[in-house]
C-alpha cells in the first residue's frame, strides 16, 4: 500500500492527509503499481463523467474530462510531449537534444505539440461509442501508466541527473511483471479480447519508441518518459475507436 500512495504522490497532485515515507529506491519499485494509479485516475475520470454527462453536451463533459485529466496529473507527462516536441525541432545531435528537453521554457514546436496531443484526444474520446466510453475511461489512462513501466525497465540512462535516472535504476523485472499482468488482466475484465490487442499493440509501439530513443539519445530520461505516456493514451484512445466496431 506504501508503493500505491508513493506512486499516486508522484503521478498526480491529488494532496494527502498523511506523510508517506520513501527512500530513493521506493521510486523504481512503486512503478510496480503504476497501472493501479492509472486506473485510479480512469475511475475519478468515470466518476466525473457519470456526475456530469447528464447535464452536457458530450462534446463539453469530454473536454472537461480531459482538462481534468491534464489538471489532476499536473500536466506532468504534457511538460515531457512538449520538451520531446521542442528537442525533436532543434538542429543538432544527441547533446542538443538533451539540453533543448532541460530547458525549462516551452518552444513554439512544443506547444503546437500539445494542442494536437489534447485535440486529439479530445475528438478520440467523443466519437468513442457511448456503450463503451466509461470502460475506455477506465482503461486508457492505465495503459499509458504501464508504458511508462515498459519504457523505464532495462532502459539506459540518457543522462545520469533527473527523475528518469532515478525510476530506471530502481524499477526491474519484477515491476514490469507485475504491471503487466493488471493491465492485461484489466484490459481483459474491462474489453474483453479488444483490450487485450489493444495493450499488444500499445506494447508494440512503446517498444519501437524505446529502441529509437536508444539509437537517438542513447536512452531515455524523465521527459522522454512523459511524452511516451502522453502518445500512448492518444494511440489508446485511437486503436478503441477503430476496435470497438469490430464483433470480436
Amino acid at each position: 500500500m506504501r508503493l500505491y500512495f508513493i506512486a499516486l504522490q508522484f503521478l498526480t497532485i491529488i494532496p494527502f492527509p498523511f506523510t508517506v515515507r520513501c527512500e530513493e529506491e521506493d521510486l523504481g519499485r512503486s512503478m510496480a503499481v503504476f497501472p493501479l494509479v492509472g486506473l485510479t485516475l480512469g475511475a475519478l475520470l468515470a466518476g466525473a463523467d457519470y456526475l456530469i454527462a447528464p447535464w452536457l453536451p458530450r462534446g463539453v463533459a469530454d473536454l472537461l474530462l480531459i482538462i481534468a485529466l491534464s489538471a489532476v496529473t499536473g500536466a506532468l507527462h504534457l511538460d515531457g510531449l512538449a520538451d520531446v516536441c521542442d528537442g525533436l525541432a532543434a538542429r543538432g545531435g544527441r547533446e542538443r537534444f538533451l539540453e533543448v528537453m532541460k530547458d525549462s521554457r516551452t518552444g513554439a514546436v512544443g506547444v503546437v505539440g500539445l494542442v494536437l496531443g489534447l485535440l486529439l484526444k479530445y475528438q478520440a474520446l467523443v466519437h468513442i461509442p457511448l456503450e463503451y466510453k466509461r470502460e475506455a475511461l477506465l482503461f486508457f489512462p492505465m495503459a499509458a501508466r504501464f508504458s511508462q513501466v515498459q519504457l523505464t525497465v532495462g532502459a539506459r540512462r540518457a543522462r545520469t541527473d533527473g527523475l528518469g535516472s532515478v525510476f530506471i535504476g530502481g524499477a526491474g523485472v519484477s515491476q514490469f511483471i507485475a504491471a503487466y499482468a493488471v493491465t492485461l488482466t484489466a484490459a481483459y475484465l474491462f474489453l474483453g479480447l479488444r483490450g487485450i490487442w489493444c495493450a499488444i499493440i500499445l506494447y508494440l509501439f512503446t517498444w519501437l519508441l524505446k529502441s529509437w530513443f536508444h539509437k537517438r539519445l542513447g536512452g531515455v530520461t524523465g521527459d522522454v518518459i512523459g511524452c511516451v505516456s502522453e502518445l500512448n493514451e492518444m494511440l489508446c484512445l485511437l486503436v478503441l475507436l477503430v476496435m470497438l466496431g469490430w464483433k470480436i
